[in-house]
């Protein structure tokens, strides 16, 4: 079995020697590689929106394309009818992303300026939250005004620790209202062209079982994909995923069959 050997951390500073500027420093890089030793929640999360966002553009357009595919339209149509589903709702999802993020960004920069200003006015109100939040940790009392009064020495520092601690927030990940539009954008034109691809390189019914085909094994992979992240049986997310995908389809071919008919009729 091989031992794994971590580098030693540096000492820390002696009492007489104590910095807190370079201290809160060197803890902080000693907290980032903890983190990246644990690995990243903030990736986690981005994979998890770019699947959803697959997922939704595949649904999405596989009952669209079946929709027309079952009202008996030409192939031409068909792919019309898609590349309009695929860009309509991949704006569609960008804009809604960007507006969501945007508003959010908002309110968290907001409530960061409120709290950065009360420190600021009114350092002895929030020195006692501090020490309230110290120990709330467990920190003995006279331990916590100690330490207080050392975080309320870098405005920066209690600000942070305040907006982790009082508001929730994580100063370091706000989020980007274009990043999360890029993505959102991305990840549904993705999804959607998938049950598209074959209409556009094949013709009729082959191109219609290719699609059925291509689209069913990527719903289940998504899905199962999804319950992974989650934590859960792939097998049982994957025949799920598929299942909501068949179902949507089925409908949208349903009705688009009737509508053939009729028409036709």
């Amino acid at each position: 079995m091989t031992v794994q050997h971590r580098e030693p951390l540096p000492p820390h500073p002696s009492r007489g020697q104590y910095a807190p500027g370079a201290d809160v420093a060197q803890a902080r890089r000693e907290l980032a590689e903890i983190r990246q030793h644990h690995g990243s929640t903030g990736r986690s999360g981005t994979l998890r929106a770019a699947v959803f966002g697959i997922n939704d553009g595949l649904v999405a357009n596989f009952s669209l394309v079946l929709g027309m595919a079952g009202a008996g339209q030409d192939g031409r149509i068909v792919i019309l009818a898609g590349v309009a589903g695929l860009v309509a709702g991949a704006c569609s999802m960008a804009a809604g992303e960007y507006v969501s993020m945007r508003v959010q960004r908002e309110v968290f920069e907001a409530a960061l300026n409120r709290e950065r200003q009360e420190i600021v006015e009114e350092p002895e109100a929030e020195r006692r939250e501090v020490a309230v939040i110290l120990r709330a940790q467990g920190v003995p009392p006279e331990d916590a005004e100690r330490i207080a009064e050392r975080v309320m020495d870098d405005q920066e520092l209690a600000l942070d620790l305040m907006a982790r601690q009082e508001l929730g927030l994580d100063p370091d990940e706000l989020g980007s209202p274009v990043g999360a539009a890029m993505s959102s954008f991305a990840s549904f034109a993705v999804g959607a062209l998938i049950p598209l691809l074959p209409f556009m390189l094949l013709a009729g019914v082959v191109a219609l079982g290719v699609a059925v085909v291509v689209s069913g094994l990527a719903l289940f992979s998504i899905g199962a994909l999804a319950s992974r992240l989650s934590g859960r049986p792939g097998l049982f997310g994957g025949a799920r995923m598929l299942l909501i995908g068949a179902a949507a389809a089925a409908i949208t071919f349903g009705i688009g069959k009737m509508f053939g008919v009729a028409t036709g009729g």
